[in-house]
């Protein structure tokens, strides 16, 4: 009997913990680690969105990458939410969401455009409310599909296990396989090959997004996916390259540089006078046009014709026609971002060009900080990473990779860097092997790191017989590179998120007609 009684101890004191715990106070939404799988916890919350109340299931955790021995060679962090009560899984989209880089975590789309809490923010996005507050997304898609946030190896949580080199998963080709099994993953894991599927990506992400769409349609994998979301899309990276003797950049950059400074108020009055997309339609025909010419002409032009174009960069930059001659007519972009508000002693964002920062003197050439990617950083950070480990109960105590280091990262040999290039070309082969698939994208004017002109060269291009013009949608939205930001081009994104959906897939609950 005495022999038996440190376990009759045991026990009992193993019965009480469990009941202390119980009667603790924790907050119904921090679910347990799911049993089944120690990476996991499963919560359960609810979201009143459009008038509804949505219940819907919080699953945080990581799911293996395995060699073809079964080998684990690195986690992948995820954070699934799936709404409650639907009958039919078939009938449900998933959409996987990830943003760019390379090397950025989830955390901007998860906590700033999609999903059902938001981080609050002024209602023009240039500063976060203080003290930090997470609220429930009034604009959140949970309504019109599941959704699956992302982070690649080397971000969040995401990390290479011990002994492996995580080098192996910062490449361009490297990034899309483990992106890609990691969806094929989760589709089997929890059943959802007959769901409509949709990648959203901002960003790089665009560009994995962009080869995801061939990689999961491929034929080792055959994954069909209904479509594919781009928001601040890079698609051709020549239009981007300011090299010298590629003049594509600064006819293609050239209204973003309009928008920042009607934004600014440093164009003549007679622009300032009208709306922001009348002054980008003259901004767009002279860069095309006049302007264009110009610069392929190069030394050839007659310096009486010079003289003219000079007087037209400066009235749609807001530069000064010296600044401009000395230029040689070529504004590259981050002179621009210096040279703008000089005077003012200060710069503006290129990520967003509505946000100024301040250096340490108005003589530089160049800013020393993007004030547009600093200012949200800390708020993004901060509740993200009390939320995680309260309402969602997720236990890691490691640090979340808010950006991971995953430099130098690899483009691959001759063949892959021309892929990396022009992902434009991967959607054209996804788009014609599959005539279901549609694309959307969203543009910002005031986006300096994905200019929309840009964006809108690399759609012109994808094909000759402009066969998929039914197919592509492109939107556009007075904000920057995270036009979710801004609450009146967040409410414009959900609107037109909404109706992609309805286009891309006839399996869009009954909600979607209550969204105004």
């Amino acid at each position: 009997m005495f022999k038996k009684f440190p376990v009759l101890i045991f026990i009992f004191c193993l019965i009480s913990t469990v009941f202390l715990y119980s009667q603790s106070g924790e907050p119904e939404s921090t679910g347990k680690i799911d049993p089944l799988n120690q990476n996991l916890s499963v919560t359960e919350h609810t979201l009143n969105l459009n008038g509804e109340t949505i219940g819907y299931t919080a699953t945080a955790g990581k799911l293996p990458l395995k060699d073809e021995k079964e080998k684990s060679k690195a986690h992948i962090f995820f954070i699934a939410y799936t709404k409650n009560s639907v009958k039919d899984r078939s009938s449900r989209p998933v959409t996987f969401a990830f943003n760019g880089g390379p090397g950025s975590s989830s955390v901007w789309l998860h906590m700033g455009a999609l999903g059902p809490k938001k981080v609050l923010l002024d209602e023009e996005g240039l500063n976060p409310a203080y003290p930090f507050k997470l609220i429930d997304n009034p604009y959140s898609i949970l309504d019109i599909t599941d959704l699956v946030f992302i982070d690649p190896v080397s971000t969040g949580f995401s990390r290479a296990v011990s002994g492996e080199n995580p080098k192996q998963f910062h490449g361009y080709e490297n990034d899309i396989e483990s992106v890609g099994e990691f969806i094929r993953l989760y589709i089997t894991t929890f059943g959802r090959w007959s769901s409509p599927k949709f990648i959203l990506g901002e960003s790089y992400g665009t560009i994995r997004a962009s080869g995801l769409a061939g990689f999961l349609q491929g034929r080792s994998l055959g994954m069909h996916i209904d479509g594919v979301i781009l928001v601040s899309a890079v698609l051709n990276s020549l239009v981007k390259d300011f090299s010298t003797g590629n003049d594509l950049p600064y006819i293609f950059i050239f209204p973003s540089y309009t928008a920042a400074a009607w934004y600014h108020k440093k164009l003549p009055e007679e622009l300032l006078q009208k709306k922001l997309e009348d002054v980008l339609a003259e901004s767009e025909k002279f860069a095309l046009g006049d302007y264009a010419l110009a610069l392929l002409k190069g030394n050839r032009i007659p310096e009486e014709r010079k003289s003219e174009i000079i007087q037209n960069v400066a009235k749609y930059t807001g530069l000064s026609p010296d600044y401009v001659e000395q230029s040689n007519l070529r504004i590259n972009l981050f002179r621009f971002l210096k040279e703008l508000l000089r005077e003012n002693h200060l710069t503006i964002g290129r990520l967003d060009s509505r946000f100024t920062g301040m250096d340490e003197d108005a003589a530089g050439e160049y800013y020393e900080y993007d004030p547009s990617s600093t200012a949200p950083t800390g708020a993004f950070s901060n509740l993200f990473n009390h939320y995680i480990r309260t309402e969602l109960n997720y236990p890691d105590t490691s640090a979340y990779n808010i950006s991971g280091q995953v430099w130098p990262w690899n483009f691959g040999d001759e063949n892959t860097r021309t892929q990396f290039s022009n992902s434009a070309e991967i959607l054209r082969q996804a788009m014609s092997q599959n005539s279901f698939l549609k694309i959307f994208i969203a543009n910002g004017y005031y986006d300096f790191a994905t200019p929309y002109f840009a964006t809108e060269y690399a759609v012109s291009h994808l094909g000759l017989n402009s066969e998929f013009k039914d197919r592509i949608f492109m939107k556009y939205y007075e904000a920057g590179h995270m036009m979710y930001i801004r609450e009146a081009s967040h409410q414009k994104l959900k609107q037109d998120l909404v109706e992609f959906f309805q286009k891309a897939t006839s399996f869009i609950p009954e909600t979607i007609d209550r969204i105004g």
